[in-house]
């Protein structure tokens, strides 16, 4: 009894924004099969038309890659997301990535997470294409992606999570 008493604020709704401006594709169509297939969780991926990478919800880092391609942010419901900037981005080692978090760090929904050249990425990278995924679905009562097309940064309810 006291568990559930206690796991009440761990089952809100939240909604999830665009991390970045751009076109959305379903994640199925992600030309690499650990987003695709969901094997890290399910999502959305968007096609960035700019730099600017910023937080999607109200939380925590808990990861801030060294490689600077990918941060890992919990919401106040326990939702853990990860944004994956670009495909086969590790193999860069930080190029063309400049992060503005670290682990620990406190964030608000629009807060620039990482500023990425998308020239670089574009060039030395399979792709910019940015899957932000829910990588706890376990304890994920519901998702729902909205249909939309095109998306702004923090103005745009990509996903809403119970």
């Amino acid at each position: 009894m006291l568990g559930k008493l206690f796991k009440k604020k761990e089952n809100q709704e939240i909604e999830l924004f665009a991390p970045v401006d751009g076109e959305v594709i379903p994640l199925e169509e992600v030309p690499e099969p650990v987003f695709a297939e969901k094997m890290m969780g399910d999502g959305v991926a968007i096609k960035p038309s700019n730099g600017k990478v910023v937080s999607p919800v109200d939380g925590d880092i808990i990861q801030a890659f060294p490689t600077k391609h990918a941060v890992g942010i919990k919401a106040c419901n326990g939702t853990e997301i990860l944004i994956h900037i670009g495909l086969e981005t590790v193999a860069l080692d930080g190029d063309g990535f400049t992060i503005h978090v670290k682990e620990g760090d406190k964030v608000k929904k629009g807060d620039a997470l990482v500023d990425v050249d998308l020239a670089v990425v574009g060039e030395k990278a399979a792709s910019t294409v940015t899957p932000m995924l829910i990588t706890n679905m376990n304890d994920i009562e519901d998702l729902n992606k909205q249909k939309l097309k095109q998306v702004k940064a923090s103005e745009d309810v990509v996903i809403t999570v119970k």
